[in-house]
């Protein structure tokens, strides 16, 4: 008998061993993860600790016939470029040769010479172009830009809701003011009355009642949010509506339903921002990968349905191409090359994974997610059509 344990226990010891033997692929975020903003990089790294973990339990990814462990390495930047670059130089240090984020234009730009300097390939939530254009190379942008977004909604709330007049606020601040001037000469392209183009407030501005007042005597049928973080979304839409405003909002960012129902209640039926991976086209797979957050966090948050796919883009490119595990231009030659898998996440059979792009930047570097256009309606939301960029 005590031969048995003891085989038993050399046995389980021998588990342990390789298991703490098994090499990471690490895989960083640098992101906002405090302040008003937090819940944008907040469903970033859920999103990812999520898909790390469901791998892992599966004995991690399997690359080349070995299988490494999914390991996610997270810095808060606070909203603040200065701390971003702080993180950026960490992964660099660290030999992170993937790192998703960050969240913002400000930020995403203040890292851009440490990635190239240090061929690390990131992927931002931001907007601006000069991120994504030649001789830019090393970010990939990870979701669906305002300005490709707002032609297909402004058209459509045109064509199915007579919407013929929109007005623009915006925070005065880069990210905000660019996102505005882009979506005033998309709404005017297509035939739009903008009644209000200068409207702007400090970021950290909580009573709206004297910059929206104004906006609403102008009676637009559409109140674009350009680039409204995620805590001040609520506050503009319930001071509109307190102000009698009983038209359409918009923002081409994306946001969660539960911060605009505890924030503004029935005030934001109406509202249209971003959506992601949708539930009337997610598969069995996402479904149960939503179950694992909702267990994981004790809650879900809508906008990770458009973080899901960074960590799975990336870890896919690298089963393609194992060379690319400590090698970005490997990673960035397979991108390159026309690359794309199949999008497990989607019920589609014929669904992939691709890097786009090629129209707006020259070159395929953004993530080939879905165009989802979502309206808040009494606590959720509701999928207004699905496209694509290309």
């Amino acid at each position: 008998m005590m031969k048995r344990f003891l085989k038993i226990g050399l046995a389980v010891g021998m588990l342990s061993s390789t298991l703490l033997a098994q090499e990471s692929i690490k895989i960083g975020f640098v992101g906002t993860l405090s302040g008003a903003n937090a819940a944008w990089g907040t469903s970033n790294v859920r999103s990812m600790e999520t898909s790390a973990d469901i791998y892992n339990k599966n004995g991690g990814v399997e690359i080349a016939g070995k299988k490494y462990k999914v390991e996610i390495v997270p810095f808060d930047d606070a909203f603040d470029p200065k701390i971003a670059v702080a993180g950026m130089e960490k992964m660099a240090q660290e030999g992170i040769k993937y790192v998703v984020g960050p969240n913002d234009d400000a930020q995403a730009i203040a890292v851009k010479p440490i990635a190239e300097r240090n061929k690390i390939v990131y992927f931002p939530y931001a907007f601006d172009k000069s991120l994504y254009v030649k001789p830019a190379n090393y970010a990939v942008f990870g979701m669906i830009a305002s300005y490709q977004w707002e032609p297909s909604v402004y058209k459509w709330l045109k064509d199915n809701k007579d919407v013929k007049s929109v007005a623009f606020i915006a925070a005065n601040a880069a990210d905000p003011l660019n996102q505005r001037d882009n979506g005033i000469k998309i709404a005017q392209d297509l035939g739009l009355k903008v009644v209000e183009a200068k409207a702007t407030y400090k970021a950290d501005t909580r009573d709206f009642f004297s910059v929206i007042t104004p906006i609403i005597k102008k009676k637009p049928d559409l109140l674009v949010l350009s680039g409204v973080s995620p805590a001040t979304a609520p506050l503009i839409i319930k001071t509109a509506r307190q102000l009698g405003f009983k038209g359409y909002m918009a923002a081409g960012t994306a946001l969660d339903a539960s911060i605009l129902k505890e924030g503004a209640g029935d005030a934001a039926n109406g509202f249209i921002c971003q959506g992601g991976a949708d539930a009337s086209i997610q598969s069995e797979k996402m479904e149960k990968w939503v179950e694992h957050y909702t267990n994981k966090y004790g809650e879900y948050n809508d906008e990770s349905n458009t973080k899901v796919f960074a960590l799975e883009y990336i870890l896919a490119v690298l089963k393609s191409n194992p060379k690319a595990i400590n090698d970005a231009d490997e990673f960035l030659k397979t991108v390159d090359s026309g690359w794309s898998a199949p999008n497990l996440f989607f019920k589609d059979e014929n669904a992939k994974l691709k890097f786009v792009g090629k129209t707006t930047f020259g070159q395929n570097r953004q993530l080939g997610v879905p165009l989802t256009p979502k309206i808040y309606k009494d606590g959720k939301f509701e999928t207004l059509f699905v496209g694509q960029a290309d």
